[in-house]
C-alpha cells in the first residue's frame, strides 16, 4: 500500500508539474492532496515497516514529538484541502461562469498559505501541552508511530487538559471541514438534478460518488479512531492500533485512483 501511494501520487504530481496546460485549480488542488498524501505516508509508514522487520524500536523523546507534529498537522492540512477541493468542484459545477474570477493564483497561495498556518497554529498547542506531562513510569507506546493521546496516555499526571484540547481542535478543525464539505456535495448533487441532460448528470454522479467514497472513509476512520481512544476504553489495543494506521494509509492510497484514474486529462497523460 505505502508503494503503491507513493507511485500513484508521484504520477500525479508529475504530470501537474510537467504539463502547464494542467496548471489549473482543479490540477493544482490535486497535486497538493497528493503531496500531502506522500508526505503523510513516510511520516508514519517506514517506521512501522521498521518494527515488523526488526520488532519494537527506540526513538528519543525529541523525534517522538517531531513525528506527532507531523502526523496532526499533515492530517488537518489533508482535510483542509478535500474541503478547497469540494469548493472547487461546487463553484466549477454551481457557479461555472464565476469560476476563473473566483479562483485565481493568487486565491489558491492564499489558501497554501491558510492551510500551513492552520496545521501549525492548531497542532503546537497540543504538544506544548504534552512538554507540561510528567513521565515517570513506562516509556513504552503501544503503537506503531507517536500520536498525541499515545504518548499522554504514558503521563504520571493528569492528561484531561490534553483530551479536552484535542477534542476541541478536531471538532472545529476536520469536524467543520467535514460539515462544509458535506454541505458543498449536496449543493452540488442538487444542480446535478436538474441538468437536462442524462449524459451529464450520469458523469457528475460518477465522479461526485467516487469524492464521496474517499472522504467518508477518511473522515469515518479518523473520527472512529479519535473517539475510541478517548472514550472507547473496551476496544481492544490491536483494534485502536489497526484504525490508526488505516486511516494514515488508506486513502493516500485510493487517492490517486479515485481522483486521477477518474479525471480524463490526468489519465491520459499517465498512458
Amino acid at each position: 500500500m505505502y508503494l503503491l501511494a507513493v507511485t500513484g501520487n508521484g504520477l500525479v504530481m508529475a504530470m501537474v508539474i510537467w504539463d502547464r496546460s494542467l496548471h489549473e485549480p482543479m490540477y493544482l488542488f490535486l497535486a497538493m492532496l497528493a503531496l500531502n498524501d506522500v508526505l503523510l505516508c513516510t511520516v508514519t509508514v517506514p517506521k512501522m515497516l521498521l518494527i515488523f522487520w526488526q520488532g519494537p524500536s527506540i526513538s528519543t523523546f525529541p523525534a517522538c514529538l517531531t513525528q506527532m507534529f507531523f502526523v496532526h498537522a499533515l492530517f488537518l492540512s489533508e482535510s483542509a484541502v478535500l474541503l478547497a477541493m469540494a469548493f472547487d468542484r461546487y463553484v466549477a459545477i454551481c457557479a461555472p461562469l464565476h469560476y476563473t474570477t473566483l479562483l485565481t493564483g493568487s486565491l489558491i497561495g492564499k489558501v497554501v498559505l491558510a492551510l500551513v498556518a492552520r496545521s501549525v497554529a492548531v497542532v503546537t498547542p497540543g504538544v506544548l501541552l504534552i512538554l507540561r506531562l510528567h513521565f515517570c513510569q513506562s516509556n513504552v507506546i503501544h503503537h506503531t508511530y507517536c500520536e498525541n493521546m499515545g504518548i499522554a496516555k504514558l503521563a504520571c499526571n493528569s492528561i484531561v487538559p490534553n483530551s479536552i484540547y484535542g477534542l476541541t481542535a478536531a471538532l472545529l478543525t476536520t469536524g467543520l471541514d467535514f460539515v462544509l464539505i458535506s454541505l458543498s456535495y449536496w449543493l452540488i448533487l442538487r444542480t446535478v438534478f436538474r441538468l437536462p441532460s442524462r449524459e451529464a448528470r450520469t458523469k457528475a454522479f460518477g465522479t461526485c460518488g467516487a469524492h464521496t467514497c474517499v472522504i467518508l472513509i477518511f473522515y469515518t476512520l479518523a473520527f472512529f479512531s479519535f473517539f475510541t481512544h478517548r472514550f472507547g476504553h473496551h476496544v481492544p489495543r490491536n483494534v485502536l492500533i489497526l484504525l490508526a494506521n488505516l486511516y494514515l494509509l488508506v486513502p493516500p492510497t485510493m487517492n490517486p485512483i479515485v481522483y486521477g484514474v477518474k479525471t480524463k486529462e490526468i489519465r491520459m497523460r499517465v498512458l
